[in-house]
């Protein structure tokens, strides 16, 4: 509920800097490694918008993939999840570079 509260307060700054009064489709960018439930998101989205300006917008979520830096074979490597070995090396020394944000990507707005 927090983060979709988080996403509810970044809708209305921008509604407040660019004078829009309602919002159809809110796109997000969940990755893969970022410990987001995206049902999760779905159902909290829903509950705080209710009443506001953003109730009954649509929420589209995109998923990338995780990525992350091998330094045993010094490759950007594909993972499926946190703590998953290096699929190239079977290495564990993974720094995670992608895949593990959360951010509002686009509104459409009216």
């Amino acid at each position: 509920m927090a983060l979709c509260q988080g996403i509810l307060d970044i809708i209305r700054e921008r509604a407040a800097a660019d004078g829009f009064s309602r919002v159809a489709v809110v796109r997000l960018s969940v990755g893969a490694l970022s410990h987001v439930d995206p049902h999760a998101l779905e159902f909290g989205f829903d509950v705080v918008t209710r009443g506001g300006l953003a109730e009954g917008a649509a929420l589209l979520i995109d998923r990338p993939r995780g990525q992350a830096f091998c330094m045993a074979c010094s490759t950007t490597v594909t993972i499926p999840a946190r703590g998953e070995p290096c699929p190239d090396c079977g290495g564990h020394q993974l720094m995670v570079v992608a895949g593990d944000e959360m951010r509002v990507v686009e509104l459409e707005v009216s």
